[in-house]
């Protein structure tokens, strides 16, 4: 940024670092939770206005015309609303034959990027989830926002973004005075820790209505964002569509574990569709009610993160906006990953190597590095079991976008699934010597209690067998004051009574080799919509004013080159043939354009649907030996190439193998019969 506008910026810089200090001193001086959290949505909102400061300030020739992009995207069939001929639905879009071949290719080299590289373990798991795994992870309980409806036309509206925009609009009257003012503005700074009562307070007192039909709006109500279904024909089992890919791993993780030898650490990866229910979806594809993710579950010894491949990415500059940066108004830094794991910024060696492979996963996808930034988590944001979390957010019109998130959950999900499960997931370290541990367990009469409790025995004796050291002492306590009597046992809400003299505690010594750990995880996820749509919007090309294209890298452009004969001669069409048949047999997608119309305007057709190269047939063709010209879609250099060897060139340019400008030193640039050097 320039010193002009540092200028402008420097007093809500100072700002926002005021209140992330009056935040630090609450904390310290452990002031009541209001206080507290009174001071953090100040501190948010005084963000938020620096942030939308700088979004002002980005220079207009910076900026893309998204009309213009989405014209293109929709016109050609990249994607458009689902079910469009019933009139759409919200939030729901389907990918076209462009669209389909690009997110075919980002996911293709998604894998080759982590999963070979890496060689995870890549399952693909139900995307119906019961009831139960939902509850423990969390989901069933905390996975909601806060609705309101139209009380006659019964539309549906977010409750926060709803209040936000209704004073946001108040905001706009010159007319109003200082004390409304401000007001106002402390109501929005409150919004994002509003309960129902609060948010409900608010629409009552600004008489908000719906913003389409003006009619009254009931009272805010919790709506969970999952979608529920049941699961079988009866209807008892209760059961979401999965808001996420990451359950299936972590119910997974025995099998996995044993897959991989019982040996930490080790990654599972998943690539599926998940479901969040919505409210009011917008931003076209930034928020969305069915989504492709790509996730990885890095499991890992919680006393040792290190990573054996670390050195290889510690050099990778990446720009970081810690925490800090947040709280102290200061921008984002470009700092070397290996500097800010020793540093202690970034919590771990995996965490950041991880940070390294998706900046350098981005990049070559086709995000511009200076639209990349890596924002930490601050402590009101981050789970309570979460060590660190940083966002890949990449900035478009919309603003910065969260695409990619990397946290470290600690072993918080394996943990959950255990407890409620009871089933064990935890692995095995050899430890450096034998050691010897005191053991203290419940032994029960399986015999006697399988007769009693017949059915229910099993829920008695796996209730028994998991009772920690405490529980096994209270419970030695009560088997002692119980004497001839009987012990109740409340289990899930059952109760049962047990003769005292069918269970016995047990206690003694045993030399072990190895100890029992429940893994770290450290958990990168990838919106892969999102992804796309920051592609998209940062190769977006206007050529000549008019013209648009996408220059898509050749990796994941839809189509990895097109064949274009000159002109409708019959005796193109066996070198059409041929080549097209050389760039199927080695796996090159490509389009083969004989339509009418000159050869500047397919070019141009072409371009506009990201095919980075042209592989054109003229009159030399004929003549051997047999030569093509092959054209670059973003210079539109053109060079003259024999036919046997264009197939390898464009394989070797699609693949990253080699660059356009190594090509051109190698072979003669081809000069149009129009010496202008533009296409017609």
């Amino acid at each position: 940024m320039t010193s002009e506008i540092e200028e402008l910026l420097k007093p809500l810089r100072l700002a926002v670092a005021e209140q992330g200090e009056l935040v630090k001193k609450l904390k310290a001086e452990k002031a009541p939770d209001i206080d507290v959290t009174r001071a953090v949505a100040e501190l948010k909102a005084r963000k938020n206005t620096l942030e939308n400061k700088i979004e002002e300030l980005i220079p207009k020739e910076n900026k893309i015309d998204r009309s213009k992009l989405e014209d293109l995207l929709k016109r050609r069939f990249f994607y458009d609303q689902s079910f469009a001929i019933y009139g759409g639905v919200n939030g729901l879009y389907d990918f076209g034959p462009m669209g389909c071949a690009t997110k075919a290719n980002l996911l293709n080299e998604w894998r080759k990027f982590f999963i070979l590289e890496e060689q995870m373990l890549e399952i693909d798991c139900s995307m119906l989830t019961p009831s139960q795994v939902l509850v423990a992870s969390g989901h069933v309980a905390r996975f909601s926002d806060f609705m309101v409806k139209d009380v006659k036309s019964g539309e549906c509206f977010r409750a926060d973004h709803l209040i936000e925009a209704h004073l946001e609009k108040m905001l706009q009257d010159k007319k109003l005075t200082a004390e409304k003012r401000s007001e106002i503005e402390n109501h929005l700074r409150q919004v994002d820790n509003m309960s129902a009562s609060d948010m409900q307070e608010v629409i009552s007192k600004y008489n908000m209505k719906s913003p389409i039909t003006n009619n009254d709006l009931t009272e805010p109500v919790a709506f969970n964002l999952m979608f529920a279904t049941s699961i079988g024909p009866t209807g008892t089992i209760k059961g979401f569509l999965r808001p996420e890919t990451a359950q299936g791993m972590f119910v997974n993780f025995k099998r996995l574990l044993e897959f991989n030898q019982g040996k930490l650490p080790f990654a599972a990866a998943q690539i599926g569709n998940s479901f969040r229910n919505e409210i009011s979806p917008r931003s076209g594809l930034l928020r969305v009610r069915e989504f492709t993710m790509s996730e990885i579950e890095h499991f890992v010894d919680p006393s040792d993160k290190d990573h054996p491949k670390f050195t290889n990415v510690e050099n990778v500059e990446v720009v970081l906006y810690s925490a800090e940066n947040q709280v102290s108004g200061q921008s984002a830094q470009t700092v070397k990953i290996g500097d800010a794991v020793r540093s202690g910024l970034v919590n771990n060696e995996t965490l950041g190597y991880f940070i390294a492979r998706i900046f350098l996963f981005l990049t070559r996808c086709g995000v511009k590095k200076e639209k990349l930034r890596f924002r930490q988590h601050m402590s009101n944001e981050m789970a309570h079991y979460a060590c660190d979390c940083w966002d890949a957010e990449i900035h478009t019109s919309y603003g910065w976008v969260e695409c990619v998130g990397c946290a470290d959950r600690s072993c918080y999900d394996l943990t959950q699934h255990a407890q409620h499960s009871g089933v064990k997931l935890a692995a095995e370290k050899q430890l450096p010597q034998p050691k010897v541990i005191d053991v203290i367990e419940v032994v029960a009469d399986k015999g006697s209690i399988g007769k009693l409790f017949k059915q229910n025995a099993k829920i008695i004796t796996g209730y028994l067998e998991k009772l920690n050291k405490k529980q096994v002492e209270e419970l030695e306590v009560r088997i002692q004051n119980a004497a001839e009597g009987e012990v109740e046992l409340e289990i899930d809400g059952q109760k049962f009574n047990v003769k005292a003299n069918l269970l016995k505690v047990k206690k003694y010594q045993k030399t072990v080799h190895v100890e029992e750990i429940v893994p770290s995880v450290i958990e990168p996820s990838f919106g892969i919509g999102r992804i796309m749509y920051a592609i998209w919007e940062h190769n977006f090309v206007v050529r000549d004013a008019q013209r648009t294209y996408l220059a898509l890298p050749p990796v994941i452009a839809p189509y990895k080159c097109s064949v274009l004969p000159l002109s409708a001669n019959e005796e193109f069409k066996p070198f059409i043939k041929k080549l097209s048949t050389l760039l199927t047999n080695v796996g090159i997608s490509h389009k083969v354009d004989d339509s009418s119309g000159s050869i500047g305007r397919r070019y141009a057709r072409t371009d506009e649907i990201a095919i980075p190269f042209a592989i054109t047939i003229d009159f030399d063709s004929l003549k051997e030996p047999n030569t093509v010209t092959l054209r670059e879609r973003d210079s539109m250099q053109q060079i003259r190439i024999d036919l046997e060897e264009v197939v390898k060139v464009v394989g070797d340019l699609a693949d990253l193998k080699t660059t356009w400008s190594e090509i051109v030193s190698k072979y003669p640039l081809f000069e149009h019969q129009t010496t202008t050097g533009k296409d017609e």
